[in-house]
């Protein structure tokens, strides 16, 4: 695909690019040696959708979500998610009072503009999926009563492999509600050591300061709005996504709201890297993190490393349009 001469990118978007960069230093000030995953998780949050991270306990997960909380300057919660959490746990709860003689709503920690689930796999199917409207409607129901979030409204969830004890999978409808899933990884050797000598993440956490008013980040998601992207592009993504749906290798294909997700990060991804229009590079590099845990494959044992490697020879056999 050939881009026009008139589709520069200007100085406004050279400053969206800046206060984009500032954000991910902050966060690789404490997530050392992972580029990538700090790119995907900003990309996440200009686009408007939700993160998941998945790996091995210890790697930093829930460092980056701290992290990333911590830097934009808005109120965040943290929740340990655990095999007797309850819903109301998370939601809040009506709470009788006597003296008025009425029930009074108690709203839980989900009243924020950050979440951080910690573990959210360890938690009951029960409890996990109360944060489903919260995701895709930004609203809770209570007792027959709907409650507006505070807005933005942006969980960070994190969880370990299934193989891991005391784990129970997220439901499709839950994952499909994540814009992203990320994988870390173990740190670089001279990044990890550098770290160990600095005194450890618990004190560049507690440093960090706010580098992103809600004012500006208000502003971001709407600029990415307004990246464009070609037809030809939508249409190749439309066209990965009916594949997968019809392939014998997938028992569940890309959904609609997956598509819908994919084509917002990939505006935030190129508004990010300063320009005002999409490149098939961009759709390419996010197809990975934004459509493998949506699918389910009909072999396997179910491991997103499966449905990663299946994604990515989706894309390596389609042709991009030119």
């Amino acid at each position: 695909m050939t881009i026009s001469h008139d589709q520069q990118s200007t100085s406004s978007e050279i400053d969206a690019s800046a206060v984009i960069a500032r954000l991910e230093a902050q966060v690789s000030l404490v997530l050392r040696g992972k580029p990538e995953a700090v790119r995907l998780a900003v990309v996440s949050l200009l686009s408007g959708g939700h993160v998941l991270i998945e790996d091995v306990p210890g790697v930093g997960k829930t460092t980056l979500a701290q992290a990333l909380a911590r830097s934009l300057g808005l109120a965040f919660q943290r929740i340990q998610f655990t095999s007797d959490l309850l819903p109301s746990d998370v939601l809040g709860v009506s709470i009788y009072r006597q003296e008025v003689e009425k029930f009074e709503y108690v709203p839980g920690p989900i009243f924020c503009n950050v979440l951080v689930a910690d573990e959210i796999n360890r938690a009951s199917p029960k409890t996990q999926s109360a944060l489903l409207e919260a995701m895709s409607e930004g609203q809770i129901s209570i007792d027959g009563k709907r409650y507006a979030l505070p807005q933005p409204f942006f969980v960070l969830a994190t969880q370990n492999p299934l193989e891991y004890v005391g784990t129970f999978p997220l439901p499709e409808s839950q994952l499909d509600r994540f814009a992203m899933s990320i994988e870390l990884g173990y740190p670089p050797a001279d990044e990890e050591r550098e770290l160990l000598l600095s005194g450890g993440v618990e004190n560049l956490l507690t440093g960090l300061e706010p580098v992103l008013s809600r004012t500006e980040l208000e502003s971001l998601r709407e600029r990415a709005r307004e990246v464009k992207v070609a037809e030809k592009l939508v249409d190749y993504m439309i066209g990965l996504a009916e594949i997968s749906r019809s392939s014998a290798d997938f028992a569940l294909g890309v959904s609609t709201r997956g598509v819908q997700s994919w084509f917002r990060a990939v505006q935030a991804l190129a508004l990010s890297e300063g320009r005002t229009f999409a490149l098939p590079d961009d759709v390419q590099r996010l197809a990975v993190p934004v459509l493998s845990h949506r699918v389910v494959l009909r072999s396997g044992d179910g491991a997103l490393s499966a449905s990663r490697a299946a994604i990515n020879a989706l894309v390596a056999s389609t042709p991009v349009p030119v």
